[in-house]
This record gives C-alpha cells, structure tokens and sequence, in this order.
C-alpha cells in the first residue's frame, strides 16, 4: 500500500517540477525577455524606475500566477462535477455558472441597463451572474432528488440564458457588442497584482471544500443508494459539490472569462495517468495537471504572439476536443 502510495507522490511530484520549470519559462516570455534576477526583483522588491522589474510586477506575474490558479479551480471543478453525475463528460460549466455569468455581462455591457462601466464592474456582473445561477441550482437541488434532472436542469438554464446573451447581441451597440466579445474570448490578463491575493483566497476556499469532501466522493463511486447505506448524506453531499463547484468556477470566469475544456479534459488524463479512483490523489493530480495545461497554453500564447494573437479560450478548444472525442469512443 505504501509502494502504491508513493507512486502517486512521485507523479505529483513530477508534474509540480514540470510546472515550476515551466512557469519560470513563462515569466521569461513577453515583448523582450526578462532574465531570472529581473523575475525575482520583480516579484520581491521591485524598482519602479526598472522596466524588467515593472514588466514582471505589473504584467507578467499576476498572469502567469491567473494562469495556475484558474487550471487549478477549473480542474477540481470539473473532477467534482464527473464524480457528481457519474459521467466522464460533465464539466464545470455543466450546471449553468458559466452562462450566468455570460448573461449578467452581456446585460451591464451591451443593453440599456449599462451598469458597470469598466474592467472591475465587468468582474463584478460575472462573479454576481455565476453566484446567482450557483444559487438558482443550489435551490433546484434542494427539491430534485434524482442528480440527471439536476443536470438537465443546469443545462436547461444554459441554454435559456444563452438564448437570451443571443438577443441582447442582435441589438446591441457594435462598441459595446465588441467588450462582450473581448471577455468571452477568456483572458489571464485581466487580474491585477493587488487582486491576486483575493483571487487565490477565494480559489483556496473552493479547494479546501474539495479536500474536506474526499471521503464522501469516493463512496460516491459506489452509488447514491450504496453511498446512503455507509452513513454517507447524499443530499447534503451533493449540495457542497455544488457550492464548491460554484465558488471554483464563478470566480475564474468573474476574472478571466469563460475558459472551456479544462474541467472536462484533466480529471479524464488524471485517471489514466494515476489509474486510481481515489480522490484525495485525482485532487492533487487535477490541481498540478489544471495549472500546468494553462501554463502550457499561456506559453503558447507569448510564443504566437508575434505572428497572431490566440484567444485562450479558442486554444484551450483546440486542445481540449480531439480529447473529447476521444473519451467519447473510449467510453462509449
């Protein structure tokens, strides 16, 4: 059992000396390259008369740092949305968060009811539109017992809201029309160094509920009725998964923008790769291997910069279908 155990450590601990070589790479990447001195100046104790130093400190940084927290969030998301449903192809955004924050942002920036007027106001609709839809289906959980009409309910929501950012679209202002375009498209750079610190408290929050959650997700394996007989208060379960799911998702698309795939992808090359169904390693796994695909893809980004400008969200779909169908025919 040891032995076992300790495989999984050291895959962690691969995928987390991955992560850092990488993530060193990527605050060396930009407009001109930055040496490591530079980095850690920047990070540490910054001179405001130094460009590298500034560079690191303003933009790159708080990027790179986006980058690790939302694969992370998204990742454990997704993870608790599979083992929820039961299903390989449930994702974070599968009970609607994501389109409530794209239908709250696409009222305060493209209708009359222009309320928020700036990048902060644009956060703030995303986090109060993904709070409000997490909310609508923690109320819906509370009367649907059986978890598919949960999920179908979620989707149902998705597809309403949806339906009504498509109206808002068709009349729009083309300006206005043009800055829900922009967010949708998912950024890393849209969090400043002074929010990364709530940022991360907020995403260590959702991981924490996870974390506390372990136990309960692996009996969670065994069936909703096998779950109830070990002591296991299904019902109360469920509606953690779902606040955690909430809070995960509702403040990376608050922040960054609907990022697609994440949540689905990982967790699924997390189990190949660990081969377990235990969820205190598939946690860990999803955090290093959700930071480390966005990682990846924020390099990515900087290295296309010269020739084209990549949307995150349009990469992270390019990735993360050929995978899709790939669990679709490998499990179906």
């Amino acid at each position: 059992m040891n032995v076992i155990n300790s495989n999984y450590w050291k895959k962690n601990l691969v995928l987390f000396a991955l992560l850092l070589g990488l993530v060193l790479y990527d605050l060396t990447l930009g407009s001109f390259l930055i040496g490591f001195p530079d980095i850690f100046n920047g990070v540490f104790n910054y001179d405001s008369s130094s460009t590298e130093e500034l560079t690191v400190r303003i933009f790159r940084f708080p990027r790179v740092v986006t980058a690790i927290l939302s694969g992370a969030a998204l990742s454990i998301a997704g993870l608790l949305m599979q083992t929820l449903f039961q299903n390989p192809l449930a994702g974070p955004y599968v009970l609607g968060i994501n389109s409530g924050s794209s239908l709250l942002v696409a009222i305060s920036t493209m209708s009359s009811f222009y309320i928020f007027g700036s990048d902060l106001g644009i956060v703030a609709a995303a986090m109060i539109g993904a709070f409000g839809a997490g909310l609508f289906i923690l109320f819906c959980s509370v009367y649907v017992k059986n978890k598919i009409s949960l999920l179908l309910i979620g989707i149902m929501f998705g597809s309403f809201a949806g339906a009504l950012v498509s109206v808002i679209q068709a009349y729009a202002d083309p300006n206005n029309l043009k800055t829900f375009m922009l967010w949708s498209f998912g950024s890393l750079q849209g969090v400043a160094f002074n929010q990364l610190g709530i940022l991360a408290l907020v995403v260590a929050i959702g991981v924490f509920l996870s974390v506390v959650l372990v136990k309960p997700l692996n009996l969670l394996l065994l069936g909703d009725k096998s779950a109830s007989l070990l002591g296991v208060n299904v019902k109360a379960i469920r509606f953690l998964i779902i606040v955690a799911t909430s809070i995960l998702t509702g403040v990376i698309t608050a922040f960054c923008g609907p990022i697609a795939f994440v949540g689905l992808v990982v967790p699924n090359m997390v189990k190949v790769i660990y081969k377990t169904t235990n969820h205190y390693h598939l946690l860990s796994g999803s955090l290093l291997g959700g930071a480390l695909l966005i990682v990846v893809c924020d390099i990515a980004m900087q290295l296309l910069l010269p020739y084209f400008n990549l949307p995150l969200n349009a990469l992270t779909a390019l990735i993360g279908a050929p995978v899709v169908m790939w669990i679709i025919m490998k499990k179906f």
